[in-house]
Formats: structure tokens, C-alpha cells, sequence
């Protein structure tokens, strides 16, 4: 099991869900970890939850990802409580709160699940990244999903904002690699939690991907073992850690590209 101890990581969305699970198991292998969500009681009793299960340092970090005033404090406020972010995690993110095609779609509600999805990470990048680049190097961690590799009829936004995000990780890796930040799209599966189970999609389901399987893939890129599969995509529950640490994926393997109509297709 790998050993995370030195490590800052910062989890947004981690009041609940899958940023909670990810904010107690980095800490149980001895990061640091500042989490930042919305809900200030709801992250600090989360927080605190974290610590006393873990004996790790945490920081509860009240702000709205969306809001770069917000989002600078944060970064700032972490930084100087717990040291230099080395571990970004990208969780936070609303859905559609309709399954409805695009044009039945409420503008505002639709606009304000791509802005968490986008600019939230953006911002959240645009903060952290000097000081990982000063520090020699970081990982970014994006939570991905099979929605942003393929339209969703019903829920369009959220495929838009995690698409936008997939290329907001690709971008960090081409620009950043050779100074040591590597970047990760990571898609969790279906977790079984609040937001999920809101989802008419996944009405009466009873298999999930454990969050454990999660924790491990976040775990491997935070302790460097993936550094491969850098501006690539994963998936938790499907991909086998052995097996990805074993390989090195070439060309445009695990990448969003369109897909050629034949040989003589001129963008092929």
C-alpha cells in the first residue's frame, strides 16, 4: 500500500460522496488533506470525521469552486496551514437536474452544471498549479466520466462540462509534463451515493462500483505509479491497477478523438 506521507492533496466536493471517501483514504495513507466544498458545517464535520479516523491533518476549506475570488482564498488558505498542494482533485460537480433532452432543459440550471464542471476545475488548476511547478512537480486529478467520452441524450450538460474537462486535463498534461505535473481523467463508475441515487438512469440498480476502487486508482496516481497514463483516461472498477502499471499506452490510447470515416479520411 502506498505511502502518501508529505503529501498535500486537496479534494473539492469533499463534504460528501466520493470526495468523502477520497478525503479519508488519501488521509489513511498519511496525506494532508485539505477539502473544499460549499456547505462550511457539513465540510467541517466531515473534516474533523477525517482526522479522528485517520490521525492525518485536515483543513475544512469553505468555497464555491466557481467563484475565482473564492477559489484563490482557498488555495491560499491551504497552502499556508498544511504546505505546498502536491495532489489536486478535481470531485466537486452538479448534474442535470432533469433528464430531459437539451431543449426542454432549464438555461440557467443547464449552464450552472457546465460551470462546476469547468470552470470549477479550471480555477481550481489556475490556483494550484504555480505552486506545484515551483515545487518540481504535482498530479491533477480530474473526476471523469463515460458521459464526457459519448453524447448522453438526457443529460447534457453534465456530458458537455465532463468532455470540456477531459480536455482541461490533456491541456495541463502537454503544458506541464515535461516540468513534472502529470494530469488524470478518472471515472468512478456508478458509487452509490446522495447524487446518484437521485438519477432516474440507475433506479433499481444494486451492483455499484465500490468507492474503495476509487481510493486505490487516486492512491496509485498520487504516489507517481501511474505517471504513464498521464492526460489519459481511466475508469475505477474496470481498469486493474497491476495491469496499468504494467503497461504504457501509446499514441492516442485512453484519449477523447474523433474516430476516422476510412483510410482516406484527410483528419484521420
Amino acid at each position: 500500500m502506498a505511502d502518501l506521507g508529505g503529501t498535500v492533496a486537496l479534494v473539492t466536493g469533499a463534504s460528501a460522496g466520493i470526495g468523502r471517501h477520497l478525503a479519508e483514504g488519501l488521509a489513511a495513507r498519511g496525506a494532508a488533506v485539505a477539502g473544499i466544498a460549499r456547505g462550511g458545517d457539513r465540510l467541517a464535520a466531515a473534516m474533523d470525521e477525517v482526522a479522528a479516523a485517520t490521525g492525518a491533518r485536515t483543513l475544512a476549506v469553505p468555497a464555491d469552486v466557481t467563484d475565482a475570488a473564492a477559489v484563490e482564498d482557498a488555495v491560499a488558505r491551504a497552502t499556508a496551514a498544511l504546505g505546498p498542494v502536491g495532489l489536486l482533485v478535481n470531485n466537486a460537480g452538479l448534474i442535470d437536474a432533469a433528464e430531459v433532452p437539451l431543449w426542454e432543459a432549464d438555461p440557467d440550471q443547464w449552464w450552472s452544471v457546465v460551470e462546476s464542471q469547468v470552470r470549477g476545475p479550471f480555477l481550481l488548476a489556475r490556483a494550484v498549479l504555480p505552486g506545484m511547478l515551483a515545487a518540481g512537480g504535482g498530479r491533477v486529478v480530474g473526476l471523469a466520466s463515460g458521459i464526457g467520452t459519448r453524447a448522453n441524450p438526457l443529460y447534457s450538460a453534465y456530458s458537455a462540462g465532463k468532455t470540456a474537462q477531459m480536455r482541461i486535463t490533456e491541456s495541463i498534461h502537454l503544458a506541464g509534463a515535461e516540468r513534472g505535473v502529470r494530469a488524470f481523467d478518472l471515472a468512478p463508475g456508478v458509487v452509490d451515493t446522495e447524487m446518484t441515487r437521485t438519477m432516474t438512469m440507475h433506479a433499481g440498480r444494486t451492483e455499484w462500483t465500490r468507492p474503495e476502487d476509487v481510493v486505490d486508482l487516486v492512491v496509485a496516481v498520487a504516489a507517481g505509479e501511474l505517471d504513464a497514463w498521464s492526460g489519459r483516461f481511466l475508469r475505477a472498477g474496470v481498469d486493474d491497477l497491476d495491469t496499468l502499471r504494467a503497461t504504457t499506452p501509446a499514441g492516442d490510447a485512453r484519449r477523447l478523438r474523433l474516430v476516422p470515416y476510412g483510410d482516406g479520411d484527410p483528419l484521420g
